[in-house]
């Protein structure tokens, strides 16, 4: 227990309990006052906003929301290719920043993102709700087994940590087979890292003869990938580990904005901290049409608490499943499934939709941490799909059987030499898109 303050921070009441009603008042509070805050200084909100009337005391409920316009990552970049380096979303001065950080580029060009000594603070509150919910306590000991860089990444996870009082180990720059050694010596309790990254030290633990259902370690906090909320990945996570996995989702423009359930089957989102619309796109409804509980839909954040550089009603890309109504004792807005997949990630094969997401979980299926690769070409005016993996023929072989049950369509298997495709500590690049080739 930590003893340099005179209270425990991970078991005070916080918002968290509210009830539905006073999460909801709470949401209407605060993005009154993001808006009255923005409107007056940020001058990308106040140029957006021009010509559309608004007034921050006409925002009566979440869903008076849907009266401002959505908000693209194109734009947020187009914003700062326009006036580099960081674009004109900045409420504050320069001075008033502590932090910067970068997307991944997965999907294009790293977008930066600056925070305020205040905003900082925010995201830390909502990685703090997470650990509650969560069951995490300071006594928990954690590993972070990777090298931090501008991608966001678990920094906020660990300055939270900190700030809370728990015990931090470190893991950068080092190799896999030293990371599981730190983990092993320092007892830790908790791993945080992708859940590649989890399958991959799993390998590395047998080679080493180490068996890691025998360390200290119960939980595992993945994020990064949508590989948390898979029944595949996960059981094979946890049958590895002998730990229990956990769910996170968050973007480096919006925030830590959702959790694992505790059975493990989708993520919920923080509504003490974030407004979650669910919209579904088509040339009927370029808009957005409100989904319905059950229906798949992309997820539109606002968040509550980033006012140095905020994000609102931001199409954040995910294809998500929600319901508002449902069984899982927490209040908040359930994902079933976690993320499903990217928007800007799905491939219409032979007609197909498909997400590498669902690749990997078909792939997870035979063989739980062979490393792999899709390549999606043109052959003609069609797209088509093909798998470079480290199995052998044989699973190859099976595994092009999978695919034709489960996706109703051909998929080219391919077999390469063990370690000849690249591993990944932080989010994995497999998709290799020649289309444009």
């Amino acid at each position: 227990m930590n003893t340099d303050s005179e209270h425990d921070p991970m078991s005070e009441p916080f918002p968290e309990r509210l009830s539905r009603e006073a999460i909801r008042a709470r949401q209407t509070e605060r993005v009154q006052k993001l808006l009255a805050e923005i409107l007056e200084r940020n001058p990308f909100y106040r140029e957006r906003y021009a010509g559309w009337n608004v007034d921050p005391k006409s925002i009566q409920s979440p869903e008076d929301l849907r009266q401002l316009p959505l908000l693209t990552k194109q734009e947020l970049v187009d914003s700062q290719n326009a006036f580099p380096p960081f674009g004109r979303n900045l409420t504050y001065p320069l001075t008033d920043c502590a932090r910067l950080h970068q997307t991944s580029g997965t999907t294009g060009k790293p977008m930066r993102w600056l925070d305020t000594r205040a905003s900082w603070d925010w995201f830390m509150d909502c990685w703090a709700q997470i650990y509650r919910l969560v069951g995490i306590r300071q006594e928990d000991i954690f590993a972070f087994p990777f090298s931090f860089g501008p991608f966001i990444g678990f920094w906020t996870a660990s300055d939270a940590l900190v700030r809370c009082g728990a015990l931090v180990i470190p893991g950068g720059g080092m190799s896999s087979e030293t990371r599981l050694q730190m983990i092993v010596d320092h007892r830790c309790t908790v791993v945080c890292c992708t859940p590649t990254y989890a399958l991959h030290l799993i390998t590395v633990a047998e080679k080493q003869s180490i068996d890691l259902r025998s360390t200290s370690v119960t939980r595992l906090i993945v994020a990064g990938e949508p590989g948390g909320s898979s029944a595949e990945i996960r059981s094979r996570i946890q049958d590895g580990w002998g730990a229990t996995v956990i769910d996170h989702s968050g973007a480096s423009e919006i925030g830590a904005w959702g959790f694992g359930s505790e059975d493990g089957t989708g993520l919920h989102v923080i509504e003490t901290e974030f407004i979650a619309e669910r919209l579904c796109f088509d040339d009927a409804n370029p808009n957005g049409r409100r989904a319905d509980d059950g229906e798949q839909a992309e997820l539109v954040l606002t968040g509550l608490g980033r006012f140095g550089g905020p994000a609102i009603r931001y199409r954040t890309g995910d294809i998500v499943r929600g319901y508002e109504q449902h069984e899982h004792p927490c209040r908040f807005l359930f994902l079933d499934g976690g993320v499903l997949g990217r928007s800007d990630d799905m491939m219409v094969i032979r007609g197909v939709n498909v997400f590498p997401s669902s690749i990997e979980s078909i792939i997870r299926q035979l063989d739980a941490t062979a490393e792999f690769r899709m390549i999606v070409t043109k052959q003609g005016e069609m797209d088509t799909l093909a798998i470079e993996t480290e199995m052998d023929a044989h699973q190859c072989d099976k595994l092009a059987k999978l695919f034709q049950r489960r996706l109703a369509m051909r998929v080219g298997v391919t077999a390469v030499p063990i370690g000849s495709l690249p591993r990944f500590e932080a989010k994995a690049k497999r998709l290799v898109d020649q289309r444009g080739r």
